[in-house]
């Protein structure tokens, strides 16, 4: 019994998080449910994984901008990290710049919280970022989601996840003489939608 209550423990303790604590995490219930099924898990590298309020509003923002420009696209309105920067969350000095991502992820025509999840984790770019499968991701320890939906606007379902780290005094650079991740243009979109947008000649 006692061995049972100890594996027990080690479970619960695998990561730091309160169960259901998720309110700071996503814009919505569809939101929040993809922030714990990144959190949670079983293969995330990340020991702590903390929800921040502003890293969801600048999320929601991008998921609005994406809904208003019919559009999947990191760099609009600027690049990802620029992004978090102008809405003065403090990136470490060796984050990428103008063209810098190493803190977005997106996605476009995904109906729910488990689906995208799934399109994620099958896409070898998101996947690493998201569940800290790189050295320079797994040091990233602060999250925020937001879904937004719109009927006329090309994709439907547009998604905005932000998983990064942020800035502390005297943070040296680990990465000073390793190749920085960027994940650069990629997005991921639902494929039979991509299909429909084709026809359309809508896709872009």
């Amino acid at each position: 019994m006692v061995k049972f209550l100890i594996i027990l423990l080690l479970s619960f303790s695998s990561y730091s998080f309160a169960d259901g604590d998720f309110e700071n995490c996503g814009n919505n219930k569809q939101a929040r449910l993809l922030a714990e099924l990144i959190i949670k898990d079983k293969e995330q590298q990340r020991t702590v994984i903390r929800c921040n309020k502003l890293l969801t509003d600048v999320a929601q923002q991008k998921a609005e901008l994406m809904v208003e420009r019919g559009l999947v696209m990191h760099n609009l309105g600027g690049s990802p990290n620029e992004r978090l920067r102008d809405a003065n969350y403090k990136l470490p000095d060796y984050y990428g710049g103008a063209l810098g991502n190493q803190v977005e992820a997106i996605a476009g025509g995904y109906s729910d919280a488990e689906e995208v999840w799934d399109g994620f984790k099958d896409s070898f770019g998101h996947r690493q970022h998201l569940l800290g499968e790189h050295d320079f991701y797994r040091e990233q320890d602060e999250i925020g989601v937001a879904f937004v939906k719109k009927w006329q606007s090309p994709h439907v379902e547009y998604w905005a996840v932000y998983l990064t780290k942020g800035f502390k005094n005297n943070q040296s650079n680990p990465f000073a003489n390793k190749e920085v991740p960027n994940k650069g243009t990629l997005i991921l979109i639902e494929s039979s939608k991509v299909a429909d947008l084709i026809k359309k000649d809508k896709f872009k």
